[in-house]
């Protein structure tokens, strides 16, 4: 029987290890020099021929390769990235990495809570480490996230997360940065199973949106009390909301919605960002003079409606941009964030300054996140996380990445996608 146990338990071992995500890489040992390559520093300039060094995850050196003598003896490591590009880590928003792992198997999913009103809901505490998702998001740039819940009308909390970690509390960048609000529907489905698939108005949209300043204004009243009389979990949770530690995430799209979104921050003073923004071209004097930054919704998609250009989610990133609004890029859920830099590649090619696109997915998401002290740009001081890229990394055609960095610490870039494509190679060519 022992020997049985000890059969199984070897067949069983390479089952488990490909299960697992890449092992997490050890802290920095020696300083390490990146040379030759183009530097994108994520705040809209450019290094033609740069020289970036780093030691203990700290960014040491950025400068260009051509004005300095460097002494090479000084660095355990040197990357020739002659003909190369390096970026700041991108950052995903509004995510669900971590979260989902399988859409379609709901035992998989844990980005919501039952119920309407969650705001003590912590999305940080259900962060895993080990998906599957994680390393083939990382292997396109994409190294930090926010980790947001979904469902509701208050979500709960979302945290900043870095992407190489064995735990959340070693993933956790920042925790429970801002609250997460969606905004009532002006417009519902009949829905598919009753044969009435069009869009019909919200009756309850005022009511709902009353129901909601009702809450946020009895949320407020118990922050003030100083020993509140008995403790409310969900109102605990919105305290840092109203001293301005906490940022109000309100998801909304048409226009009308934005406005009234809008309206409700600025009357209970409260520190907003607009995620989804479909209309947001339609809004931007009331964005720039509010000063409400933007998460825009993916731009590889269809319009909202039928009477818009068919490429207006192509051109809105450009229309925030010439009016001095600082937006970043969303995408769907958990595994399309691996498509975040395209998004922005998309923009583009409909006016967007490239690296306007580079610094939407870096410098300008930092800084919404309130995270720029450390993280989003290559300047001396700040974490060095960043990675090395064959081609255009918001091109998918010449995107390959081929050296990665958390924190100084160069991670593992292999997934499970590219685990399959060596796996059924290997058939081909036996089978050729």
């Amino acid at each position: 029987m022992a020997k049985l146990y000890t059969l199984l338990a070897a067949a069983l071992v390479p089952i488990s290890l490909l299960a697992q995500s890449p092992i997490p890489a050890p802290p920095q040992k020696g300083a390490i020099l990146i040379l030759g390559a183009t530097a994108h520093i994520g705040n809209g300039t450019t290094i033609t021929s740069s020289a970036i060094a780093f030691n203990k995850g700290k960014l040491t050196m950025v400068a260009d390769a051509t004005n300095i003598r460097i002494d090479r003896t000084q660095f355990s490591k040197i990357f020739d990235a002659t003909g190369k590009h390096v970026y700041p880590g991108f950052i995903a928003t509004d995510s669900q990495l971590g979260l989902v792992e399988v859409d379609a198997v709901r035992a998989t999913n844990d980005q919501s809570e039952t119920g309407a009103l969650n705001p003590n809901a912590r999305s940080i505490i259900a962060y895993n480490t080990d998906s599957e998702v994680t390393p083939t998001v990382r292997s396109n740039g994409v190294l930090l996230a926010q980790v947001s819940p979904v469902g509701g009308t208050l979500s709960g909390s979302s945290s900043v997360v870095q992407l190489d970690a064995w735990n959340w509390e070693d993933a956790t960048v920042k925790a429970d940065e801002g609250q997460h609000l969606n905004w009532p529907a002006l417009r519902s489905w009949g829905g598919w199973d009753t044969g009435n698939p069009e869009q019909k108005g919200n009756d309850r949209y005022t009511k709902d949106i009353e129901q909601i300043q009702a809450y946020f204004n009895d949320a407020k009243g118990y922050a003030q009390l100083e020993q509140p009389s008995m403790s409310n979990p969900r109102f605990e949770a919105m305290k840092p909301l109203f001293s301005g530690k906490q940022t109000l995430y309100i998801h909304a799209n048409e226009a009308k919605a934005i406005r009234a979104a809008v309206e409700f921050a600025v009357a209970n003073q409260l520190k907003m960002v607009l995620v989804g923004g479909d209309d947001a071209w339609q809004e931007t004097t009331l964005l720039k003079n509010n000063n409400i930054p933007v998460m825009l919704n993916r731009t590889q998609r269809l319009p909202a409606r039928e009477d818009e250009d068919v490429d207006q989610p192509f051109k809105t990133a450009k229309t925030l941009y010439d009016a001095g609004i600082t937006f970043t890029f969303s995408d769907d859920g958990a595994w399309k964030q691996r498509n975040l830099s395209f998004e922005a590649g998309q923009a583009i090619g409909f006016g967007l300054p490239s690296e306007a696109a580079v610094a939407a997915i870096t410098l300008n998401t930092a800084k919404i996140l309130q995270i720029d002290a450390n993280y989003g740009s290559l300047e001396t001081g700040k974490s060095a996380t960043l990675f090395i890229s064959e081609g255009d990394a918001l091109d998918m055609r010449t995107n390959q990445v081929t050296a990665a960095f958390i924190d100084g610490r160069e991670i593992n870039l292999d997934n499970k996608q590219k685990e399959l494509s060596r796996k059924y190679s290997e058939q081909y060519k036996r089978n050729k």
